[in-house]
């Protein structure tokens, strides 16, 4: 059998009725950019990340890069990142003219590693992007505690981490900001693209409002060079919908990763994910290392099984840079993961017996390059 690496079409046919519902809403009420579908949207993922405020944007993309123009960060300034991540999280600094400084991540975690992070900052550092990801949150009270020693602002990207928890607290409310996107894969997608900021200030929250519409708080008052980065009230009204399922989805993540670990722990070679004891990840991927990870994906593809790589190059080494990134010598484990990682499945709508399949086929394929290595 040969299925998706994710199945969207399941999920939309047994939400049908209730995204049809949200649709003629819409259409019924006449007002498509930010009305009532984005202010109850916001007021809803507010609540649900325990966070005072959410703005609703465009995309991913545009939350970090708006987030960091409101926080006032540009030419001149630096932000510490980690090295592996997806792209975007460079992007955003590029955008704002600020300069990106990579941070490694951990031998056995694909997260900022906080012990290198003090090491890093100069005097014209204003902040640190902790990315959630995976799914998995950061561990945040060090880089809280670094970032409070040296007066710099926090920003969560948690594009991947929607409803994941770090010391019981959600992701979302623990940094001085935190960017989400909705792309149609994420745990919480949209039927499109779409992105939202959550934070506890109100200020930050005004200015973020004001940048995503032209600069403008009042019509054809401009006070500022803004952008045009609003999540429109369609897909609004679909996120709507879909955040009422979302803790439903993440916990079906949750016990589709405890079996895929419970039965792939004893394959040689191969990786598995560990998460802290204090952390509640969402598993917006499963992740696994392999030294043969391409020979294994080919094989696993050969068996219908449809598995990804996140992300076969760390940012120093993507074309986008090529010129050069402060941080780039730092990135040692960062290019390892790069070199051994790889996705299997984990779509929340996956029947037993699909995942069932998923572990036969991992192990069979893995038990395979085992024997072929030692004959």
């Amino acid at each position: 059998m040969t299925f998706p690496f994710l199945d969207l079409n399941r999920m939309h046919e047994q939400l049908q009725p209730q995204l049809d519902e949200a649709y003629l809403r819409v259409m019924k009420n006449g007002w498509f950019i930010l009305g009532d579908e984005v202010n109850a949207f916001e007021k809803e993922f507010s609540d649900y990340c325990n966070a005072d405020h959410c703005v609703a944007v465009g995309n991913g993309l545009d939350a970090l890069a708006l987030t960091l123009r409101a926080m006032d960060i540009g030419p001149g300034d630096e932000v510490l990142l980690p090295a592996h991540t997806f792209i975007a999280t460079a992007l955003a600094v590029s955008m704002s003219g600020a300069t990106p400084v990579l941070i490694d991540v951990s031998a056995d975690s694909p997260l900022i590693d906080p012990r290198q992070l003090e090491n890093a900052i100069s005097s014209v550092t204003k902040a640190i992007i902790a990315v959630h990801l995976y799914g998995e949150p950061a561990d945040m009270d060090p880089i809280m505690a670094v970032a409070e020693k040296h007066g710099l602002k926090v920003i969560e990207d948690a594009a991947q981490a929607h409803g994941a928890r770090y010391k019981n607290r959600r992701t979302g409310s623990i940094g001085h900001a935190a960017c989400f996107s909705f792309y149609p894969g994420k745990n919480l997608g949209a039927l499109g693209d779409g992105g939202a900021v959550t934070t506890n200030d109100p200020q930050l929250a005004e200015r973020l409002r004001m940048l995503r519409n032209y600069g403008s708080r009042t019509k054809y008052l401009h006070e500022a060079q803004g952008v045009n980065s609003r999540l429109d009230e369609l897909q609004a009204a679909f996120l709507r919908v879909k955040l009422q399922h979302l803790d439903e989805w993440n916990e079906r993540r949750n016990i589709i990763a405890e079996k895929l670990s419970s039965s792939l722990r004893d394959l040689p070679g191969l990786q598995l994910p560990r998460i802290a004891e204090d952390s509640s990840a969402v598993w917006h991927l499963y992740v696994v290392r392999h030294p043969a990870r391409d020979a294994l994906v080919e094989s696993l593809s050969d068996r219908g099984i449809q598995c990804q790589i996140h992300y076969p190059q760390c940012v120093p080494d993507t074309p986008a840079y090529a010129d050069g990134i402060e941080g780039a010598d730092r990135a040692i484990f960062s290019r390892r993961w790069a070199a051994d990682c790889f996705s299997l499945p984990i779509d929340p709508y996956l029947t037993d017996q699909e995942v069932e399949e998923v572990i036969v086929a991992v192990r069979d394929v893995v038990r395979a390059h085992a024997d072929n290595t030692c004959s």
